[in-house]
C-alpha cells in the first residue's frame, strides 16, 4: 500500500523522483519513485547509522553486485544502486501486488493448492538466488510479494550485510524473530539451508495464519527456534510433510530448493487428480434416499402466467386452477420441496376374536350297516 511522503522525507534520490512511501524496516525506508521516463521503481534508502559503518558499505556493495546477477523472473530485479554516496540506496523494479502478510491478514489463510503453488514459486526464486551465490537470510511474509504472474522475493542478499554489521554494532537484530533459522538465532554461519528453514516458516504462516513457533518476545521465539518443536497441527495434509522437512533442526537434513520445487509440484499434481472414479480399494458409501437426491428444477418453475380472471382467492382456489390458465408459480419447484420423511411399514392389528366354536357332534353309525345287522339277527 502506497502512502504519502512525510515531513523530512527526501524528494529526490539519484535520478528518481520520490512520490510515495511503501514501508520501512531495520535497514531503512522504502519509497516509490519514478524514473525520467515515468517507470515506477522501489527505492530503498539505508539508515544513517549503517551508512557510517565502512565495513557495512563494503559488504553492501558486494551483495548488490551479486544481487544483480539474480534472474528477475521470481525476484525484484535490481535496477540501480549507489553504495559510495553519503546515503547508500538501492533501486529495484516495482512489483504491483500486496505482500503475503497483507494478503493473509485481509483474506485469511490459503487453501492447500494455492499454498503449494506458493511453495513452488518461492522455491524456484530461492534456487535462482542460491545459484548466484547469495543467501537471503531474511525471508519472511512481508518480503514476499504476490504479483499477478506469481510470487516475488524482495530484499534478497542485502541482509547478509546487516548480519556482518551486527557483529561490530550493538542493538542490531539479525533476521526476523519467528522466521529465522536456529543457526541464525545462535549467531552461527548461515547458508542456503537457512533460507529453506525460513521457507517452511513462511509456508506455515500462509496456510495457517500464524508462525510455526507461535507469538512472543524475541528471546522466547529464539528459544523455541533452537529447542522447541513447531506446531504443525493446522497444516493441510498435502503440505505438512514438505514443511516438516524444511523445519528440521539439522541443516543437513533439510532439502535443497530444487528438491522443494519437485516435492511441491508432485503434491500439487496429487491434490489436483480427478476424483470422478473411485480409487482402488475405496468403498463407496450408501446412496442417499430417492427423495433426498437433488432434483433438477422444472423448466417452467420460474415462469409466471397471469390468469385473466385475476389472482387466485386465498383459501378457496388453493390446489385447483381458478381458470383455464395454469399458473406454474403456484406450484413449488421440485428442487424446493422438502424431502418427505420415510414412512414406517403399516402395522396391522391382530384379528379380533370371534364367538366361541360349538363342539362338533359325534358321527352316527351308518344306517346301512345297522340294517344289515338287523337282517342277520332276524334270520
Amino acid at each position: 500500500m502506497v502512502g504519502g511522503l512525510k515531513p523530512g522525507d527526501p524528494q529526490l534520490i539519484g535520478r528518481y523522483r520520490l512520490v510515495g512511501r511503501l514501508g520501512g524496516g531495520g535497514m531503512g525506508r522504502v519509497f516509490l519513485g519514478l524514473s525520467a521516463g515515468g517507470r515506477p521503481v522501489a527505492v530503498k534508502v539505508i539508515r544513517a547509522e549503517l551508512a557510517a559503518d565502512l565495513e557495512f558499505r563494503v559488504r553492501f556493495a558486494r551483495e548488490v553486485a551479486a544481487a544483480r546477477r539474480v534472474s528477475g523472473l521470481f525476484t525484484a530485479l535490481v535496477v540501480d544502486a549507489d553504495v559510495d554516496g553519503p546515503v547508500p540506496w538501492l533501486a529495484t523494479a516495482y512489483v504491483a501486488g500486496p505482500s503475503l502478510s497483507e494478503a493473509v491478514t485481509g483474506n485469511g489463510p490459503m487453501p492447500a493448492r494455492p499454498a503449494l503453488a506458493l511453495a513452488a514459486g518461492l522455491a524456484e526464486g530461492l534456487s535462482a538466488i542460491h545459484a548466484a551465490g547469495v543467501v537471503h537470510c531474511d525471508l519472511k511474509p512481508s518480503n514476499v510479494l504476490l504479483s499477478p504472474d506469481g510470487p516475488r522475493v524482495i530484499d534478497f542478499g542485502i541482509s547478509r550485510a546487516v548480519e556482518a554489521a551486527s557483529v561490530t554494532g550493538a542493538g542490531l537484530v539479525v533476521g526476523s524473530p519467528g522466521f529465522m533459522s536456529p543457526e541464525q538465532a545462535m549467531g552461527e554461519d548461515v547458508g542456503p539451508p537457512s533460507d529453506i528453514f525460513s521457507l517452511g516458516a513462511v509456508l506455515t504462516f500462509a496456510a495457517t495464519g500464524g508462525g510455526p513457533f507461535g507469538r512472543g518476545s524475541s528471546p522466547e521465539l529464539a528459544y523455541r527456534l533452537v529447542y522447541g518443536l513447531p506446531d504443525l497441527g493446522q497444516l493441510p495434509a498435502g503440505l505438512r510433510p514438505l514443511v516438516e522437512r524444511c523445519l528440521a533442526k539439522d541443516p543437513g537434513q533439510r532439502p535443497t530448493a530444487d528438491e522443494v520445487l519437485a516435492a511441491a509440484n508432485a503434491a500439487s499434481r496429487w491434490a489436483a487428480r480427478p476424483r470422478t472414479h473411485p480409487l482402488r480399494g475405496w468403498r463407496r458409501g450408501p446412496r442417499p434416499h430417492r427423495r433426498q437426491r437433488p432434483r433438477r428444477p422444472h423448466p417452467w418453475s420460474a415462469v409466471r402466467v397471469q390468469s385473466p380472471l385475476g389472482p387466485p382467492r386465498p383459501g378457496r382456489d388453493r390446489g385447483r386452477p381458478s381458470s383455464p390458465w395454469w399458473s406454474p408459480s403456484r406450484r413449488r419447484a421440485p428442487a424446493a420441496r422438502r424431502p418427505r420423511p420415510r414412512l414406517r411399514p403399516r402395522h396391522r392389528p391382530p384379528p379380533r376374536p370371534g364367538p366361541p366354536l360349538r363342539p362338533r357332534r359325534p358321527l352316527r353309525p351308518r344306517r346301512r350297516a345297522r340294517h344289515h345287522l338287523r337282517r342277520r339277527h332276524r334270520g
